[in-house]
């Protein structure tokens, strides 16, 4: 009978990821991996299968686990609105080495690999796709509860909200300092969510 693990999925997979998250695919070698995981080449393989197996088992449980901080994020909020500011200012919440100076791992996996990799293009095009629905049924909350006018498209603002939030993401690993970053934020919210309550 085959010997049962002796270690955590879920632990190696987030050592992984943030091994792939900070230096990128093709910089991780094989050794990388083995060093962050704890686990010898045949463990490491039998596991999770080669190298772009691990990552794309990585970058999913990335995706899902930032659908999950969406969903409470949006659905927690006492107001929609509120929720979709917030989605805004996050990028300028945290500006180390360790928050969004990485940047998105999707959106860095995407830009790296895209071009070679179809499997990886798909799985950021479904993921935005489903993040875009979020953000829409929380524009349509928004809506309901009067802070934001019926005659919006609530697909059309959750994209261009979703966009703003990534160029915010990108801006801060440009080195942005965090003022000027939250400012940004400020401005677009101004724009894309101007309070209607009181019309």
């Amino acid at each position: 009978m085959p010997r049962p693990r002796s270690f955590d999925e879920k632990q190696v997979l987030n050592a992984v990821r943030d091994q792939f998250w900070g230096a990128g695919y093709a910089a991780t070698s094989l050794e990388d991996l083995m060093r962050v995981s704890g686990l010898g080449k045949g463990s490491l393989y039998a596991a999770f299968g080669d190298k772009r197996q691990l990552f794309l088992r990585a970058l999913r449980s990335y995706t899902e686990e930032s659908h999950g901080h969406l969903r409470r994020a949006l659905d927690e909020a006492p107001r929609a609105l509120d929720a979709l500011r917030a989605l805004l200012k996050a990028p300028t919440d945290d500006v180390s080495d360790t928050g969004t100076r990485r940047g998105c791992l999707l959106a860095n996996s995407a830009y790296e690999l895209g071009n070679a990799d179809p499997e990886v293009l798909d799985h950021a095009h479904r993921t935005y796709e489903t993040s875009t629905a979020l953000i829409g049924d929380c524009v349509a909350r928004a809506q309901r509860e009067g802070d934001l006018p019926t005659g919006v498209d609530p697909i059309g603002l959750a994209r261009a909200l979703l966009a703003a939030q990534q160029g915010l993401v990108f801006m801060s690993r440009t080195g942005l300092d965090t003022a000027t970053l939250d400012l940004t934020a400020r401005s677009l919210a101004a724009r894309l969510l101007p309070d209607h309550s009181g019309d």
